[in-house]
């Protein structure tokens, strides 16, 4: 793909070009993971689909603030053919109550958005486990967290900026 190809092409496909890439790269054992730009990529779609100002990447605690002035906390997570694990990446000193939301997306190997919460921070404090390997709350997205009444479906708003 040339240069000009890749400047007329959306960041959608983007990301599904990058995503095959990387698995035949995989598949050659050149790399052994998927690493891959989600955390990013989510911080950028999240803060244009809800209006949220970013912090610079060294700020603790919290990704962005909304016009409100709450505190964003942004996680995605991309399930792939061979890693279906809906678990988010650490959070780190919960009890210092860094972020008052949790914004996370859930996305499919072609980084088409399965799922879109948006969670209070009481309410990862009631279902995040504390894992001291790694000092920090760990949250998985299935389960009773799904129905809890508490948090908040935003995947149409999410969506509908990812295709802009």
């Amino acid at each position: 793909m040339s240069k000009s190809q890749l400047q007329t092409t959306n960041e959608k496909e983007l990301l599904q070009l990058h995503g095959s890439i990387i698995n035949e790269l995989i598949n050659r054992h050149v790399v052994r993971t998927q690493n891959s730009p989600i955390g990013d990529y989510t911080e950028w779609l999240v803060a244009r689909a809800l209006n949220i100002s970013l912090e610079n990447n060294s700020k603790s605690g919290y990704d962005g603030i909304d016009k409100n002035g709450l505190k964003i906390q942004i996680k995605g997570r991309r399930i792939t053919s061979k890693n279906k694990s809906r678990q988010l990446s650490a959070i780190r000193n919960i009890r210092e109550r860094d972020f008052d939301v949790l914004v996370a997306i859930i996305y499919s190997e072609d980084y088409d958005i399965l799922e879109a919460w948006e969670i209070p921070h009481t309410v990862i404090v009631d279902y995040a486990t504390y894992r001291k390997h790694q000092n920090a709350h760990i949250l998985t997205l299935n389960g009773p967290i799904l129905s809890d009444s508490r948090i908040r479906n935003i995947k149409p708003q999410i969506h509908d900026q990812q295709l802009e």
